[in-house]
């Protein structure tokens, strides 16, 4: 029986509130309100201990309230009540960022050290109190901070909100029906080659219908990050990026060095694609053309009982998890009108989560509620630890998940023979080929809008022109056409935090580094893995990947990891 046969293929918010305008989530922001004020006295005559008590309070609540009510808004984006409570929150969100940056001002007139060897309190929260220490060297006057912070819902975070509330709302006529854009884009998974094309037309003609908001929106979001990172003292958005994600360049510069000398590789697993689906060159649209299999659509039920399968091949523990979110019913998954793009994982409370999906029956979709899993399972061992050590870097917050993603990749190329398992290969180079190829791209592009948004507003021609010259550079003649509009369809652009693409390529190539030790040694490894898990808000990357031998800051292990892709390019190469 399958483990989601009893379960709603959408996911309970119920659990937490009854809706956005019940009694219970106005008690709720209530208390939350109290406790922001509460946090606001204290820091009038701060101690160490009281101070963080107070902010660990704040963030709980907070964590719970605005998650709720993303997630209400990410499933259906004209829900107005939703939207007008998180519009409240987005101004509290503010108030407490300011509130944080005056601790972490405070902090950076203290003896750390000090504090840390005098309180138990503060030797638990070392790592975060380190790190406001060196934050508060890159800090604006207090005036300056606090209008920053009050500007916020009318700047970044309204930015980002027009695009997501505006892109996740057109309407596209496909087919003789009306459909969004996630839906339009997941046709680039079809088998039928004139249905992507005809899909990816459409797709462009979209968003070239919009890109006017769509262009304005990444304009004001990197104009306003350009000038704060500038008053802060950052050389650029792209040190403060690095430094937040609990890296530093040296490790960002080795990886992109492995990257750009892995391309080769990759253009020749896009070659034996176009060769394998028959034709000369790839366009932009086949990317992720399936190959032919005889396996069937892989309904919910079945991709559900797959990853729990695997998992359990690893632990019980993991395997048991996954089984907990399908009967909670953690998981949205059909892509509908009104629903945003793509896919993720947010923890509401300790270690409960809720994920949305736009499953659409691929293989791919298997790959993903597995990585998606990984986050939360990631969060579950997080949850052992006092909530402000949960705050990790996107860098190794994609270590569970790609990890995951991982152990059902390799379990399903194990099982499968043939054609469909030449088609799972396939799909499983797919996604390296994203992470690290296309990433690359989004990386180059977002450097040159941050550059040419110095001087003034690019243009969507200048912004197209700019994608298509980073997809060139990457894919390079593997392709016979790219995309353009490729920065309108990436919402990553848009949030506050600015280049959100290397953590994904930092996750995949460390976990398959994590996998090859694990396949080295079994049960070491599985007495070690969750414990790295949970300490992964205790410290940078490198510091903790050293605890596994792994120097982050030398090409050698990047490429060691590229490696095992390489290996699977070359089988995939030679099988066509």
């Amino acid at each position: 029986m399958s483990a989601v046969a009893a379960s709603s293929h959408e996911w309970d918010l119920d659990f937490f509130f009854p809706g956005p305008d019940s009694p219970e989530l106005a008690s709720a922001k209530a208390s939350l309100f109290k406790a922001v004020d509460a946090f606001e006295n204290t820091l009038s005559s701060p101690t160490v201990e009281s101070a963080l008590t107070s902010l660990a309070s704040v963030t709980e609540q907070f964590t719970t309230i605005y998650g709720y009510l993303y997630c209400l808004v990410s499933v259906d984006t004209r829900n107005e009540a939703a939207l007008s409570q998180q519009s409240e929150m987005d101004a509290l969100y503010s108030r407490l960022t300011e509130l944080q940056t005056r601790f972490a001002a405070w902090v950076g007139t203290l003896d750390v050290e000090a504090e840390i060897a005098a309180s138990s309190l503060a030797a638990e929260n070392a790592y975060p109190l380190r790190r406001m220490k060196f934050k508060a060297a890159h800090l604006m006057s207090p005036a300056e901070e606090s209008l920053a912070s009050s500007l916020a819902p009318s700047s970044t975070m309204a930015w980002g909100k027009l695009y997501d509330t505006f892109s996740s709302q057109i309407e596209i006529d496909f087919e003789g029906k009306k459909v969004g854009m996630a839906s339009l884009r997941n046709i680039a998974y079809d088998a039928n080659r004139d249905r992507r094309r005809h899909a990816y037309e459409a797709e462009l003609a979209a968003w070239k219908l919009n890109e006017v908001p769509i262009a304005a929106a990444m304009n004001g979001i990197k104009g306003v990050v350009n000038t704060l990172t500038e008053r802060r003292g950052w050389k650029s958005a792209l040190e403060q990026a690095a430094w937040e994600n609990g890296i530093d360049e040296a490790t960002l510069d080795a990886m992109m060095t492995a990257a750009h000398e892995a391309f080769p590789d990759f253009r020749r697993y896009l070659n034996a694609k176009a060769k394998a689906i028959g034709v000369e060159k790839l366009e932009f649209y086949d990317l992720f053309a399936p190959l032919p299999s005889d396996e069937s659509i892989w309904s919910v039920e079945r991709g559900c009982d797959f990853v729990a399968e695997q998992f359990d091949s690893f632990s019980t523990k993991m395997g048991d998890f996954a089984r907990r979110s399908y009967a909670e019913n953690w998981i949205d998954f059909p892509p509908k009108l009104g629903k945003v793009g793509g896919a993720y994982c947010d923890t509401l409370r300790n270690e409960i989560s809720r994920i949305l999906m736009n499953y659409d029956g691929s293989f791919n979709n298997v790959k993903t509620l597995a990585h998606e899993l990984g986050h939360a399972y990631h969060s579950l061992c997080l949850s052992t630890k006092p909530i402000l050590l949960r705050n990790i870097p996107s860098t190794l917050a994609e270590t569970a998940s790609i990890f995951c993603e991982t152990i059902v990749k390799n379990a399903a190329l194990k099982q499968f023979e043939g054609q469909s398992r030449l088609a799972l290969l396939e799909a499983c180079i797919m996604g390296p080929c994203q992470t690290v190829v296309d990433i690359t791209s989004r990386y180059i592009f977002e450097k040159s809008a941050f550059e040419g948004r110095k001087s003034r507003d690019m243009s969507a021609s200048e912004l197209c022109g700019a994608m298509q010259d980073a997809q060139k550079q990457t894919y390079g003649d593997a392709l016979a056409s790219y995309h353009p509009f490729m920065w309108a369809a990436k919402p990553h652009y848009y949030s506050e935090s600015s280049f959100y693409n290397f953590p994904y390529m930092f996750g995949l190539l460390f976990a398959l580094g994590l996998y090859k030790i694990y396949g080295a040694n079994p049960d070491e490894f599985k007495a070690k893995y969750d414990e790295l898990l949970a300490n992964s808000g205790t410290a940078d990357a490198p510091t903790l990947c050293a605890g596994f031998g792994i120097d982050t800051r030398s090409v050698e292990f990047w490429r060691g990891s590229l490696d095992v892709i390489r290996e699977d390019i070359t089988a995939f190469e030679s099988a066509v």
